[in-house]
């Protein structure tokens, strides 16, 4: 089992209002070169794909898990993780969308990170 964000997890997902506004006229299925973040893998080009008009979002790379961000309400979100199964896995807890840092979104009770600009 893949070590993400610092605990044993078999997945992960992403989301983020954020990233809609940073990265203008994204919209669903349409993929736009990003630069994304996440606590494991640390800063890596990504391509960003906005999922819904909520800020819900997915950001993928060769050789990097495919994250989705599942926003629930606004500031809250579910993530999942693809480590090349083909399969979303659901990552423990919620993320939150930092307040100072728009396009992150942060898990407090993992201490993990997820961020797309």
């Amino acid at each position: 089992m893949r070590s993400f964000f610092g605990t044993s997890l078999a997945a992960a997902g992403f989301a983020a209002a954020g990233l809609a506004a940073n990265l203008a006229g994204a919209t669903p299925a349409e993929a736009k070169p990003a630069r994304c973040f996440t606590t494991d893998d640390g800063y890596y080009p990504c391509d960003f794909r906005a999922t819904d008009r909520a800020g819900s979002f997915d950001i993928a790379a060769p050789g990097k898990p495919t994250f989705s961000l599942i926003v629930e309400r606004p500031g809250f979100a579910s993530a999942f993780a693809d480590f090349g199964t083909g399969r979303n896995v659901s990552l423990p807890g919620m993320y939150v969308r930092e307040r100072d840092q728009p396009a992150c979104w942060s898990n407090p009770e993992t201490a993990t990170k997820i961020c797309a600009w």
